[in-house]
């Protein structure tokens, strides 16, 4: 399945069928110096984004590709990777920081973990899950260190009676009406 393939209805995930400590590996993107220059040239038009004389003498000492442009990358990687949400990667909020500077020939890929599920109290049909993220290079360096609290739909068979206490390991405790 390409990327950009939208996953088989039987493959996409609800809330309650997240675990806390599951693992998601992406697939992989290389970035080159011309991505880098387009990207800053439209979104982050510094220097060091742009140009690699210009870059040598900053900092970053030589072409960095902008934190939002890693940030993106790895958005597509978490788009089109393993985890696939019934209603999409929907954030509430994140916490990011760049470690260290994405460069030309980067491959980076992203790896994650689920390490909290929360059902919503006040929207039932909905929760949060909190999912930790590196975006690495080739070379396992960290690029990019994000926690992203994100919007998912719980199961439809899960009603106004189901679990309002966050999961802290496991699957969502008494999280699917029995009948």
């Amino acid at each position: 399945m390409s990327p950009h393939t939208a996953a088989p209805l039987e493959k996409l995930r609800y809330l309650d069928d997240l675990q806390v400590g599951e693992r998601f590996v992406s697939a992989t993107h290389t970035l080159d110096a011309a991505q880098i220059k387009a990207f800053a040239s439209q979104f982050d038009t510094q220097p060091f984004h742009l140009d690699e004389l210009a870059a040598q003498g900053t900092l970053f000492g030589g072409l960095a590709a902008s934190g939002w442009h890693t940030a993106a990358l790895t958005m597509k990687l978490l788009v089109g990777g393993p985890l696939r949400l019934i209603n999409g990667v929907i954030g509430a909020g994140a916490e990011l920081s760049w470690p260290k500077p994405t460069r030309p020939g980067d491959v980076l890929h992203v790896e994650s973990e689920v390490v909290e599920i929360a059902p919503s109290r006040s929207r039932p049909s909905q929760g949060i899950a909190t999912l930790r993220s590196e975006t690495l290079n080739q070379r396992g360096e960290v690029l990019q260190k994000m926690v992203a609290k994100l919007v998912v739909q719980r199961h439809p068979s899960t009603g106004s009676t189901a679990a309002s206490e966050p999961a802290t390991s496991g699957r969502l405790a008494n999280s699917r009406k029995t009948s």
